[in-house]
């Protein structure tokens, strides 16, 4: 079986933060994670994230995180590079999975730091066992969420990170407001030289023209629409930025839906199913579910889009 190679700072494009499908009864369903897999490569993508938040990874027992990551690798051949979210609170789990991750064929792993750390030197130090602990050829992709995580990353912490540690090649961006941070992110690693690495953004892309104007490297999230992500990333690298943001406008009723705090997966599932992509929309319990009204809203906007699409 071809593998990709390992992810490098030079990863561009889009990475959708892959979908766990789950039957009605709340088991793995591994045949639509097979054609979810080809829905996603079928749409251009540049890579795929596994086990992300959205991708309900807290609800996986470790037996599952490794079965969907094995599979997932070997349906996609080695066509595009498999990132996979590893992050514990413990240390031993995360290490776990990331080496039988990598043992598995992914490119990487993406971490996010444990919740609670307090100044810069303690999370300097997080991250310090980390990749001491790590096997020192993982790539790693640091997912920088305060949101979730209660952590704030500096800049100039992040860029004391880069220098310390040669396998951290990617910045998951998801600060927010964090247009002008990926700003000093771009302009300080220029000005003091810094090692440029991939910048992909998150929070759902609701900003993501902006921030591909100022530098980010494409997108790491998982709308239920990879192919605006992808045609706006390729028309704004060939530089028409403007025909860029009249593609994303075109989905952005829909992109604003499925970025509802506590319900946005569920319309994400809803629509991956409208499409075809999964079995069923199911979510993992506990899990917020759409009403009856949600879903005539989310049937609304995808039919306004699809009029929009062919007009």
């Amino acid at each position: 079986m071809a593998l990709a190679a390992p992810l490098t700072e030079a990863a561009h494009g889009v990475f959708p933060i892959a979908a766990t499908p789950f039957t009605a009864d709340g088991a793995l369903d591994l045949t639509s994670l097979d054609r979810l897999v080809d829905f996603y490569l079928g749409h251009r993508v540049h890579g795929l994230t596994l086990l992300g938040i959205m991708g309900e990874a807290q609800k996986l027992t470790a037996e599952e995180s490794l079965t969907i990551v094995r599979r997932v690798v070997t349906r996609a051949g080695g066509r595009v590079p498999i990132v996979v979210g590893v992050s514990s609170a413990g240390l031993a789990p995360l290490v776990a999975l990331a080496e039988a991750s990598m043992q598995a064929g992914a490119a990487g792993v993406m971490i996010a730091p444990t919740p609670g750390l307090r100044g810069d030197d303690a999370l300097f130090a997080y991250m310090e066992s980390v990749f001491r602990a790590l096997d020192p050829a993982t790539p790693v992709v640091y997912q920088d969420y305060p949101q979730s995580t209660g952590v704030y990353l500096p800049v100039p912490l992040f860029h004391r990170m880069v220098d310390a540690f040669p396998r951290l090649v990617m910045l998951k961006h998801e600060d927010a407001p964090g247009l002008a941070k990926l700003t000093r992110v771009r302009e300080e690693a220029r000005r003091h030289g810094h090692r440029r690495v991939a910048v992909l953004v998150g929070n759902g892309a609701i900003y993501y023209p902006q921030e591909l104007a100022r530098g980010a490297d494409g997108a790491m999230t998982g709308f239920a629409y990879p192919e605006m992500l992808v045609e706006v990333y390729e028309r704004f690298a060939a530089g028409d930025a403007e025909a860029a943001e009249d593609v994303f406008d075109a989905y952005l009723p829909l992109l604003r839906m499925e970025h509802q705090p506590g319900m946005g997966l569920a319309v994400r599932k809803a629509i991956l199913h409208r499409r075809g992509a999964i079995a069923c929309p199911a979510l993992r319990a506990p899990a917020a579910a759409l009403t009856a009204e949600g879903q005539r809203e989310v049937e609304r906007l995808v039919r306004r889009l699809e009029r929009r699409l062919k007009g």
